[in-house]
């Protein structure tokens, strides 16, 4: 029985890189090489002509995430056509942004040359694996998502015991206002503003208002959560 013959393009900056793929894909007997260029555009541009069924794309090419951004366009016009990103960054936030787009797989460009028809085969039939690298960092995102949202919810708790004035004064330290300009923006005594000050501390089980301070940037509360600075 014979194999289905596969249609691949390959796109990379690297000239090296693009030549050792041509020369794995021209070894093997079901597979035919219909392009081989140098840029998210060009890839784009290429499968006007004809359509291949996986691609096997760098992520850094004329910018920093063109791969990812040729990524994102082909799948927006061919949801039928497999990506897998061949790169050297290992990076969680770059593997993420690159999975986002819908790639099927994410390989570093130093694999042996049988991992890469592996994994061209296994993108074919729509059967690629969670590689151990991938499923760390997923492990390693879902752990940070978790611990995260935990910060969260003791965060808020903590907000929901404040007074609206000591939100209105937590919102104004966020804005790196110091303890006598918000007694000036508050039209009270200085010492009003440090006893207030203290208040928040203890509920929130700090020593020093910038721990506080952090907190609240780190976790984007005055940002994502309009009504606090409102006063409730």
């Amino acid at each position: 029985m014979s194999l289905p013959t596969i249609k691949i393009t390959i796109a990379d900056d690297i000239e090296a890189h693009r030549r050792r793929l041509e020369r794995i894909i021209n070894k093997q007997e079901n597979m035919i090489l219909l392009a081989s260029v140098a840029s998210g555009q060009e890839v784009i541009d290429s499968i006007n002509s004809e359509v291949p069924d996986i691609i096997l794309m760098d992520i850094e090419m004329e910018s920093k995430y063109a791969g990812i951004e040729a990524a994102n366009y082909i799948h927006s016009q061919n949801k039928n056509t497999k990506i897998i990103l061949l790169t050297v960054h290992e990076d969680d936030n770059i593997v993420f942004a690159a999975f986002k787009t819908g790639i099927v797989d994410y390989l570093v460009k130093s694999v042996e040359e049988t991992e890469i028809v592996e994994a061209i085969h296994a993108a074919y039939i729509d059967d690629s694996p969670i590689r151990p690298m991938i499923a760390k960092k997923l492990r390693n995102e879902l752990a940070r998502t978790k611990n995260y949202e935990s910060l969260l919810m003791n965060t808020l708790t903590t907000m929901s015991s404040l007074t609206s004035s000591e939100i209105e004064i937590l919102k104004l330290l966020c804005e790196d206002k110091n303890r006598k300009q918000i007694a000036q923006l508050r039209s009270v005594e200085e010492e009003t503003i440090k006893k207030q000050i203290n208040s928040i501390l203890k509920k929130f089980n700090k020593r020093r208002s910038k721990e506080i301070v952090k907190l609240m940037n780190d976790l984007q509360i005055f940002q994502s959560v309009s009504h606090w600075g409102n006063g409730i």
